[in-house]
């Protein structure tokens, strides 16, 4: 693996678990896709450093396992606003 790939893996996971990051913020803060992001984590990570590996993949599934709360609150934002509106 290419040391740039590596430094990146490092620099993605502290940055998910300095931040609790998600998988989107991380990918556009990173200027990369999100399935990079994820296999950074779960496959790349695992291989320099499993123990980091292992923080930032508990951040992962907390933000996973939390998400249908997120889509919830956007949603209501949204028709609140447009409510606002008229």
């Amino acid at each position: 693996m290419k040391d740039y790939i590596e430094e990146r893996a490092v620099e993605i996971a502290n940055y998910i678990i300095e931040t609790k990051a998600t998988v989107r913020q991380t990918a556009k803060k990173f200027g990369i896709s999100k399935s990079t992001v994820h296999k950074d984590v779960t496959e790349r990570l695992l291989q320099i450093n499993p123990s980091l590996a292992t923080d930032a993949r508990k951040i992962l599934d907390l933000n996973k396992s939390e998400r249908h709360i997120r889509g919830g609150l956007a949603t209501r934002e949204k028709y609140l606003h447009l409510e606002n509106r008229q």
